[in-house]
């Protein structure tokens, strides 16, 4: 197979800076990104759509579509990054560098690239053909809120039989994964001399008896909610960063926990969290007014197949790969939400995503591009 429009493609794609980032500095636009897949896809005759994402830092969804009818396929990436560590990278990582078989960049394994394993299978695919529709969705900010998705899943512009998320996954098809919930909770007590505790408020005592609630519930999920589909067979609850008060010599004034919860998909967002608050309620009760519970950033729902138009057997066909669950959370829940099958599947390994000299290894490009042409005349040619 020859590669210089594949790395054409992906040279572009990683040279277009597309960072998503909590911290407004550094936070992007995707705008650039989205104009530039328009224009390809637009070349091959698909209909496109761009959307603003509400409530974002000026970031856009597309959607392109070629054929019509009802069901079809969705392949779906996110077009956004996240930071890179400056001083850390060997090369520049808006430079597509090739080396040793492998081609590195901000984006070419999570998961910009994939874009281009998607217009190098397209070359090989008669879209005259299509008996359903074709579609490709880019979408913003995955790498923090997940708006774009969000906000594509409540539009419901479509509704196709089956979706391909392109997360690096080694082309293991990925059919469930755990949600992800992160709570700060803070304690306000009041301050005061330690050697009169009955003039002030103690926060460390009060979130004392509020992580002992939380140790039970953690027991209480751990037990009540179990799926054998993971390594990590239950939900799990980490109480992960703790601060509170300025001396030995005073009473806590303040003390705050932050701590987060991956549920399996038995386990809604919605019954975790009432599960926390009934949790705490007895502290609450304790101590008016002196608990507050917030939302670090909006939940991320697990996931699990439909499989009702049977992706899951077709994948593990098309791969020869048995599907797997995985830990990290997706888009998966909110692409789920059109009806469709939906399967995290892609190239390169998770173990690149993040990292310093991220890269895709150039030997996923045959397999890849020929899985996706599959999936396309599977499910939109094929009657």
């Amino acid at each position: 197979m020859q590669h210089s429009s594949f790395l054409e493609h992906y040279r572009q794609i990683i040279q277009t800076p597309s960072i998503s980032a909590f911290d407004e500095k550094i936070d992007m636009s995707n705008r650039a990104i989205i104009d530039l897949l328009a224009s390809w896809l637009a070349d091959f005759g698909f209909s496109i759509n761009i959307q603003t994402v509400p409530g974002t830092n000026n970031k856009f969804n597309m959607l392109a579509q070629i054929g019509s009818g009802e069901g079809g396929l969705l392949l779906c990436g996110h077009s956004d990054t996240v930071p890179f560590d400056e001083g850390r990278w060997q090369s520049d990582p808006f430079s597509l560098t090739q080396r040793d078989g492998k081609i590195y960049g901000l984006g070419t394994c999570d998961m910009k690239g994939f874009f281009a394993f998607i217009l190098e299978a397209l070359k090989e695919v008669d879209l005259k053909k299509l008996n359903k529709p074709l579609y490709i969705l880019a979408s913003a900010d995955e790498e923090t809120s997940m708006a774009g998705a969000r906000f594509f899943a409540d539009q419901q512009l479509i509704k196709p039989d089956m979706a391909i998320i392109g997360e690096p996954t080694e082309l293991i098809p990925i059919y469930k994964h755990k949600g992800h919930i992160a709570q700060s909770l803070n304690i306000e007590g009041k301050a005061g001399h330690s050697s009169d505790p009955a003039k002030g408020v103690n926060a460390i005592e009060i979130m004392y008896r509020a992580i002992g609630q939380l140790m039970a519930l953690q027991e209480t999920l751990k037990q009540k909610y179990h799926d054998d589909a993971f390594s990590v067979p239950h939900v799990t609850m980490n109480l992960g960063h703790i601060h509170g008060g300025d001396g030995e010599n005073r009473i806590c004034g303040q003390c705050l926990l932050n701590f987060d919860l991956r549920a399996v998909p038995e386990l809604s967002d919605e019954e975790a969290l009432a599960m926390i608050d009934a949790a705490l309620a007895p502290v609450r009760k304790q101590f008016p007014n002196r608990l507050s519970l917030d939302l670090m950033y909006p939940t991320a729902p697990a996931f699990a197949c439909k499989d009702e138009q049977n992706i899951i057997a077709l994948a593990e066909k098309l791969t020869g790969k048995t599907a797997k669950s995985a830990n990290y959370a997706t888009e998966a829940p909110f692409i789920n939400l059109l009806g469709c099958d939906t399967l995290v599947l892609g190239p390169g390994s998770i173990d690149q995503a993040h990292q310093p000299d991220e890269f895709m290894h150039l030997d996923y490009v045959e397999p890849t591009v020929n899985l996706l042409q599959k999936f396309i005349h599977q499910v939109c040619i094929n009657k």
